[in-house]
């Protein structure tokens, strides 16, 4: 992608909403850690890296700072971003916006399902920025910017531009992010990756990602790093043969950064995959699990899901030193009262200690979402939030008896007895990783406090402290997975309401 050359100048301002308190938020988690938010706008400072070097360039994540007017004023453009989950927030961006007169280009996610639902936007820049953001900025430099843009191409990606971390406060953040694929092989009916991306995995080339890699180094970054791809593994041979080997090879003479990422459950599939990625630096990995039901995976087409003993799955990938965390859905079709004691049987026994549940919601784009409209059975749009027990669908199941079903699950998965019985099983079987975060004072700083936090005043505190004495006799070198899932733990419960209850 080759920079465009605009002659004007501009002052633009990036503007990415507040996401709100949810389960990926790690909002009662990051004030062990002493940061504001997990992530940065990774899709956001991509996109400034689209535009003309010539141009000012401001970001504000209201995730970790407040938007002011000053900002607002000084822009000739704001560039506001986001996903369905930030839709209150940008709605309130918007209002700031169109108060003091600055135009708003938008896109992402959010805007490219939902468009039609907003007003206030002067342009919406659709899609992938790669292929519609130039078309903007050559109508704009003529003097003929156009109210929408969209495609239906995708992206080569292999001319994304590094994106401009430089924007970023990186400090304010506990996990750094970064892309290497877009796009996923399957079709699950729930699911708006492919309607987004395609079901052809386009990747970026082992040079990009060692150069953005090395970007973040530069900038003083070791901490931990999120590769956002929706699913790692969609391409395994060009993973294995392209990446993994000059990852391998950064982290022993650059790197120490452990990794994190996304992929689809036959990972388990291959030994010799799993050994790489840890020899890579990755150390977890998130999984669609979704249920133990095979009707239910049938229903929602999750066929790389079926004629597998899932647990076994769970159980080798974790023991090949990934940690897996775990995605469940309840509130199919075809679920029965059943379901909701088998998910909890399921999650305990597994050992996947971040495990999120979900009911079933409809994403405008997919084939659920059409399903439903065609039924009659759409109320309203989704929030977007995982646990917030909200669904946009009209549930075959009583809706009393799902929400009490679905409370049930929380109150059992997160309760300290059943989540440090979950973690002990997971410590148990859980390989060291390859590569690990250094010693440092923040990390040392959250041990103290979940001594306090935990230990002395939590509900839990018994069972960390048993949980803390088994680890540093047993597995004393997952002490720091000890801690920090102990943590999550506190999060977990808070989001789930279930803090106070135990």
């Amino acid at each position: 992608m080759h920079e465009a050359t605009i002659a004007i100048r501009m002052n633009i301002l990036l503007v990415y909403p507040k996401i709100p308190e949810t389960f990926w938020s790690f909002k009662h988690a990051l004030k062990f850690v002493g940061k504001q938010a997990a992530f940065p706008p990774l899709g956001v400072l991509t996109v400034a890296a689209l535009m003309p070097k010539r141009w000012s360039l401001r970001l504000v994540d209201m995730n970790v700072q407040a938007l002011n007017d000053t900002d607002l004023k000084w822009a000739d453009y704001v560039f506001l971003s986001g996903m369905t989950v930030q839709r209150n927030s940008a709605w309130e961006v918007i209002k700031r916006c169109n108060q003091v007169g600055v135009p708003i280009v938008a896109g992402g996610p959010l805007f490219t399902t939902e468009h039609e639902n907003f007003t206030g936007i002067a342009h919406f820049v659709l899609n992938e920025a790669e292929i519609t953001l130039p078309l903007f900025l050559a109508d704009l430099e003529r003097g003929t910017p156009q109210p929408l843009y969209q495609t239906n191409e995708f992206a080569d990606i292999r001319q994304t531009p590094t994106p401009l971390w430089h924007l970023a406060d990186m400090k304010k953040y506990a996990t750094m992010s970064i892309q290497y694929s877009r796009g996923c092989p399957f079709q699950c009916e729930f699911c708006n990756v492919t309607a987004l991306f395609g079901h052809r995995p386009r990747t970026k080339t082992a040079d990009q990602i060692l150069t953005e890699l090395n970007c973040l180094h530069d900038l003083g970054w070791r901490g931990k790093v999120f590769f956002v791809d929706d699913n790692l593994i969609g391409n395994k041979s060009q993973l294995v043969k392209e990446l993994l080997p000059p990852l391998i090879q950064w982290q022993k003479w650059v790197g120490r950064m452990p990794f994190l990422t996304q992929a689809s459950i036959n990972l388990a599939d291959s030994t010799d995959l799993m050994d790489m990625m840890r020899e890579a630096g990755f150390d977890s990995v998130f999984i669609g699990i979704e249920t133990p039901s095979e009707s239910s995976l049938a229903e929602c087409n999750k066929k790389q899901n079926t004629r597998r003993d899932l647990i076994t799955d769970i159980k080798r990938i974790q023991q090949a030193g990934l940690e897996v965390q775990g995605g469940f859905i309840i509130g199919f079709d075809s679920d029965t009262p059943a379901i909701f004691q088998r998910q909890i049987d399921f999650i305990q026994k597994s050992g996947i200690v971040v495990a999120m549940v979900g009911l079933l919601q409809a994403i405008q784009g997919t084939q659920l979402y059409d399903r439903m409209k065609h039924e009659g059975r759409l109320r309203g749009d989704t929030s977007g939030d995982n646990v917030d027990g909200t669904t946009n669908i009209v549930s075959l199941m009583d809706e009393k008896l799902l929400m009490t079903g679905y409370q049930k699950i929380l109150t059992a998965i997160y309760s300290p007895k059943n989540y440090y019985a979950r973690l002990k099983t997971f410590l148990s079987e859980y390989r060291r990783p390859k590569v690990q975060e250094g010693l440092s004072l923040r990390r040392l700083g959250a041990f103290v406090r979940s001594l306090l936090s935990i230990g002395i005043l939590g509900p839990e505190r018994i069972y960390y402290w048993k949980l803390l004495v088994w680890t540093f006799f047993v597995r004393p070198t997952l002490l720091p997975q000890t801690v920090c899932l102990a943590i999550y733990g506190v999060h977990f419960r808070t989001v789930c309401n279930l803090r106070d209850r135990e």
